[in-house]
């Protein structure tokens, strides 16, 4: 298949999977179409967040070792005769048909949220009289943020699973979520109006909130893109010491491919053990400052209702992580960690309307 003819098949799936919801929302016009479109797009990139998360943990992330397409096709079905021939060469390897379609859905899902992005610029441009320049700035600021995570996406098959490709792609998947949120809260689509004399959610605590998490969403991703997950089998200790041995240079030189050291040497136990100890260690400080957060941000009338859903991330954050190790890193618990990780994104950016002086935050 020539590459123009394999853009336009991918192309047609990328508007036939968006126009399914765009179909829905058309119909519902009389709740706003455009903001409906905008949390449409939090949900879709939330759940392309978590499907990414299964690609990962199920080993799929090469289960089509070309990029954009699937063995130069759009599908695995047309792709069963390279796919046969592969998994027959390499019965345990990464390829097989169920990982190709794996593979192939989360790479269809992201080509969705872009496509959604694209009808988002496109209404925003059209809403300029009415709304203003920010939300069309703003949609293009989305676009590209999503172009940048597609070349990621692609770098991630093309340098074969190297750890900080596919770290940062997922850090830009969450960062991509927290700014879809953020789009949608934008106070210029909605007719809430400015309390007075309303108390205030600081926001320095809630900048520390953001950091700390943002450090330890990179922690995890670099546990799970090294496979450490199991490099301390044990809880709360490690390999039944409190503080094991470590080895911070050969753990921590991003630059490398995956299970190696930068002089290509394999990545010693003892580096996988302070991956995994550094993102324990963290996750201390974390619960410090979001159950802080938590506190302050209970006294506030109108944040009651986050904080609850901030108190119950926390928890769930804390249950699963154990779980992973417990349990020996079960699928559904690791789904749940890297969903968890995501939803307390979208709850600090909720947050953040109250540090920045804005008024509740209401649907049409």
């Amino acid at each position: 298949m020539s590459s123009i003819a394999l853009f336009l098949e991918l192309a047609v799936i990328a508007i036939v999977f968006a126009g399914l919801p765009l179909t829905y929302l058309w119909q519902k016009r009389e709740y706003g179409f455009f903001e409906k479109l905008n949390w449409l797009l939090v949900f879709m990139t939330f759940d392309l967040i978590v499907f990414g998360a299964f690609t990962r943990l199920s080993d799929s992330g090469l289960g089509c070792p070309d990029w954009p397409g699937c063995y130069g096709t759009s599908n695995p079905w047309h792709a069963l005769g390279d796919i046969q021939e592969a998994n027959a060469a390499f019965p345990t390897g990464p390829v097989s048909l169920a990982k190709a379609w794996i593979e192939m859905i989360h790479r269809y899902l992201a080509m969705t949220v872009g496509t959604l992005i694209v009808v988002q610029l496109l209404m925003a441009y059209s809403k300029v009289k009415s709304l203003g320049t920010k939300p069309l700035y703003g949609s293009l600021g989305l676009l590209l943020l999503v172009c940048i995570q597609g070349a990621f996406g692609a770098w991630t098959v093309t340098l074969k699973l190297q750890p900080i490709i596919v770290s940062t792609h997922l850090l830009l998947a969450i960062v991509l979520l927290g700014c879809l949120t953020a789009y949608a809260n934008q106070a210029c689509f909605h007719k809430t109006a400015e309390p007075a004399n309303q108390e205030r959610l600081p926001a320095k605590l809630l900048a520390a909130a953001f950091g700390v998490l943002g450090v330890q969403i990179f922690l995890g991703a670099w546990v799970s893109t090294n496979y450490a997950v199991l490099a301390c089998p044990d809880f709360p200790t490690c390999l039944g010491a409190f503080w094991p041995e470590t080895q911070w240079q050969e753990s921590f030189t991003l630059w490398r491919q995956l299970g190696l050291t930068a002089g290509g040497e394999y990545l010693s136990p003892t580096a996988l053990q302070t991956i995994h100890w550094a993102h324990r260690l963290f996750a201390a400080l974390v619960l410090l400052v979001l159950t802080t957060l938590f506190f302050v941000a209970r006294q506030l009338p109108q944040l009651k209702s986050l904080s609850k859903l901030l108190l119950g991330l926390l928890i769930l954050q804390v249950i699963t992580g154990i779980s992973n190790v417990v349990f020996q890193w079960p699928l559904l618990a690791a789904l749940m960690h890297t969903g968890g990780a995501a939803a307390l994104v979208f709850c600090l950016v909720r947050m953040s309307y109250w540090a920045s002086w804005k008024s509740p935050i209401q649907l049409r």
